[in-house]
């Protein structure tokens, strides 16, 4: 076995005797790779062993009740849950496009540890680091994929203009909202061994 599938023996062993509650937060850019991250870990797995959590466009009511909506989205006893974004959506995204108020984002800001800390669940949160120079080559070559176009999205497009933003943003979650691990994810194929290995770490 090469590194990555010894690492995801590892896991699946680490999986099938968790009897923890784990939530395994991905957040990144637009292109730094989360969802092919999470199809990696998971193929070997049992799929009793987890769920996958993929964070879709909210709705009102939703969005009124954030911390709420996603509190009905945690891991039960023994399972593991990959979240493709999270509830962290809030401080990036969404405080960076305005689909938030600036009062909807202090609120989850000034509430969301101590949310985290009421769960009884262990968060590992990972952040998939890419240059300014790598989300413009990888949203260059979705657009005109034949096999990836439809990735694209009017918010992709908007992206790079945005990357000094998401930069704020992200340095503001990482001061104020426990801790993360960041991988640099320019190289997808050593970024997924540092992420399954760091994962493996955490785990009990």
């Amino acid at each position: 076995m090469n590194a990555l599938e010894t690492q995801q023996a590892t896991l699946n062993q680490k999986a099938e005797n968790n009897r923890e509650k784990i939530a395994v937060i991905l957040e990144g850019r637009d292109s730094a790779g989360k969802s092919g991250t999470i199809r990696e870990l998971t193929q070997y797995l049992n799929p009793s062993w987890f769920s996958v959590c993929l964070s879709a466009k909210p709705s009102g009511s939703t969005m009124s009740n954030w911390l709420g909506h996603w509190g009905n989205k945690m891991p039960s006893e023994g399972q593991i849950v990959f979240y493709d974004r999270s509830w962290y959506s809030r401080a990036m995204c969404q405080k960076i496009n305005g689909w938030c108020s600036d009062k909807q984002y202090r609120n989850f800001m000034a509430k969301v540890i101590d949310w985290e800390q009421s769960q009884n669940i262990t968060f590992i949160k990972m952040w998939l680091s890419i240059s300014e120079r790598e989300q413009i080559a990888r949203l260059t070559e979705r657009e005109i994929s034949p096999l990836k176009y439809w990735k694209m999205s009017p918010n992709d497009k908007k992206a790079i203009a945005q990357y000094d933003e998401y930069t704020i943003a992200k340095e503001s979650v990482f001061t104020n909202c426990g801790k993360w691990h960041s991988i640099n994810y320019d190289d997808k194929k050593a970024g997924r061994l540092e992420f399954i290995t760091r994962l493996n770490h955490y785990i009990k």
